[in-house]
């Protein structure tokens, strides 16, 4: 999942698409346009056209995943019959959003829309709960109204390991399974004591999960 405003956009076209030929095609992109301020102006970038600037870097993305040479020019993006080499074995790779965040985790409308328009799917940051029925309710009906298929807008939920009991990551699941999900994280780095733990730890759990959490 990467913060794409903060990041050249060819320079993270061309990385995909170098993991994508060496993975045989099992890249899928997470973007997203954070939520902290500080690392904008750390960065040297704009904090306030971030959305805006998401929406043309996706553009640009799927250009350069698509096409053997590229014109472009946009806003925030000059690109003068240059292309990839090589391109990916997915073309173009899937791009999946992340909206919402820690402080906000229900995202407003105008993400809402944007993960409609632009998503090959959803990666929310929410818990299941009433409120994040509520959200998914809202993206499908966004998608009828663009005139597109909610099917074709998988969600990914995520179950949180750290702290919890193997019973609590099944009522995780089956809460995300009411709302429709069809797609997990299984996410071992949250937690008073986990993030203190060695990697095999984390692994272990995540194995832990997969033999007493059929879903």
């Amino acid at each position: 999942m990467l913060i794409l405003p903060q990041r050249q956009t060819t320079l993270v076209a061309k990385q995909a698409a170098e993991v994508d030929v060496l993975s045989g095609d099992r890249v899928r992109l997470g973007v997203g346009i954070g939520w902290n301020p500080v690392e904008y102006e750390a960065l040297g970038e704009d904090f306030h056209s971030r959305g805006r600037r998401i929406e043309e870097q996706i553009d640009v993305l799927r250009a350069l995943w698509t096409e053997v040479v590229v014109d472009f020019y946009g806003r925030w993006h000059q690109i003068s019959h240059a292309g990839l080499n090589p391109l990916p074995v997915q073309r173009p790779i899937p791009i999946w959003i992340a909206a919402g965040s820690g402080p906000n985790p229900i995202p407003p409308d105008r993400s809402l829309r944007r993960v409609v328009r632009l998503g090959d799917g959803w990666c929310p940051m929410f818990r299941p709960d009433d409120e994040s029925q509520e959200a998914i309710t809202r993206l499908y009906q966004f998608s009828v109204e663009a005139g597109r298929d909610p099917s074709s807008l998988p969600i990914e939920g995520r179950v949180w390991l750290a702290d919890k009991t193997p019973e609590e990551w099944a009522n995780q699941v089956r809460d995300w399974e009411r709302l429709g999900v069809t797609r997990l994280v299984v996410d071992a780095r949250m937690g008073r004591t986990w993030n203190q733990r060695p990697l095999s730890d984390h692994l272990n759990g995540i194995q832990e999960f997969k033999e007493v959490v059929a879903w």
